[in-house]
């Protein structure tokens, strides 16, 4: 099962879990649940092949959206559902295929459509770093930034370094040879009638006017919301503004 950080005592509310993107970690939302975790408890698992849970050699939705279901049924469902970029998609996965786990759902900044643009050329910047020259994250996080990798980035992927051991806590062999499987997205069919939100940031492309009628083909209830001065890392560039959006919606 999924390694999961449990935030607060439960409620009369559903539990809410919160499923990372890629290259990402239960650590990336320890903030925002601690926040939310004053409504009600709050889960925040690692996806497979990242963190501390199990290793696999498959990254597809369907494998995902198994894990957060036996998650669910272990700490007991349903629940309200928040996904990011590649945890959206296992999210909306999830909702299309067993939707009796789910109340609500929020998707942040991704659409269930295939994408483009590969991220194995993070892999690559991942695998150039000397672990051995390493004695604390900054370390690394200069050398990723030799290799062109943004600020926000190297922040973002050191947080996934197991500085002690010198290795990723990231299955990166997995994670590129899945790579089209996480740029694409299932042929489903759904559709999930719940209550759902699409959060993107206002200033990122992920979400584009023409993926709205597969949208709401899947998402007949969903809606939509941006972030101002937010790209796809939205929940990092304005967690208070995000944890808002949040707090409406799950409290409608």
């Amino acid at each position: 099962m999924l390694h999961y950080t449990d935030h607060g005592s439960a409620t009369d509310q559903p539990p809410l879990v919160i499923a990372h993107g890629l290259f990402g970690s239960a650590r990336n939302w320890n903030v925002i649940a601690k926040r939310l975790s004053d409504r009600t408890r709050v889960i925040t698992p690692d996806m497979r092949n990242h963190g501390q849970s199990p290793r696999a050699n498959t990254q597809s939705y369907e494998n995902m959206a198994g894990d957060l279901a036996e998650l669910i049924a272990h700490i007991g469902g349903p629940v309200d559902l928040c996904g990011h970029s590649m945890g959206g998609k296992a999210a909306m996965t999830l909702a299309l295929t067993q939707p009796q786990h789910i109340r609500r759902l929020i998707v942040a900044d991704i659409a269930p459509v295939a994408y483009a643009h590969t991220q194995s050329q993070q892999i690559d910047a991942m695998r150039a770093v000397d672990l051995s020259r390493v004695s604390r994250r900054s370390d690394a996080a200069a050398q990723l930034g030799a290799q062109g990798v943004p600020g926000e980035l190297q922040s973002f992927f050191t947080q996934s370094l197991d500085v002690a051991e010198k290795r990723w806590r990231l299955n990166l062999d997995t994670l590129e040879a899945e790579m089209p499987a996480i740029i694409g997205f299932p042929d489903l069919t759904g559709p999930f009638d719940g209550p759902t939100l699409f959060l993107s940031g206002a200033d990122s492309d992920y979400v584009r006017p023409e993926a709205r009628p597969r949208i709401k083909e899947l998402f007949p209830n969903a809606r939509f919301a941006k972030l101002p001065g937010a790209g796809h890392w939205l929940h990092a560039e304005k967690p208070r503004e995000f944890e808002a959006a949040l707090r409406v919606f799950l409290d409608a």
